[in-house]
């Protein structure tokens, strides 16, 4: 019988990509363009829909689109673009894009996104 000298598989790592994360260098955001809108996850509602409240003072339901709804998860208090429908915009509109949570720090540094503050004396 003839022994053959196949090569040593190397092992595989225990834990894998839980070492140090290399430090974004570059990072591109998108801007809202036209009559797109900054907006936050208040709830979602199933079926693809979330309730919305934007940055343009309105409280949209948003529907995700069929080619995102399996690429983009989307949890309350999500940052995201919405584009409001031409009609009933006001009440309705499509998720276009959802901004990381280093993107959304961007925003806040540049003053795209204002910090909220509420006030307890209107309690």
């Amino acid at each position: 019988m003839v022994q053959k000298n196949f090569p040593k598989k190397k092992p595989k790592p225990k834990f894998k990509g839980k070492g140090p994360q290399p430090a974004p260098t570059l990072m591109r955001v998108r801007l809202p363009r036209g009559n797109e809108s900054l907006g936050v996850v208040e709830a979602r509602l199933g079926q693809g829909r979330l309730r919305v409240s934007c940055y343009d003072g309105k409280a949209r339901v948003c529907r995700i689109p069929g080619r995102l709804k399996r690429r983009l998860w989307v949890r309350e208090g999500d940052f995201i673009l919405v584009q409001p429908w031409q009609f009933g915009g006001d009440e309705k509109g499509d998720v276009i894009y959802k901004y990381r949570p280093a993107q959304v720090q961007w925003l806040k540094k540049r003053g795209h996104i204002k910090e909220i503050t509420v006030d307890l004396e209107d309690f």
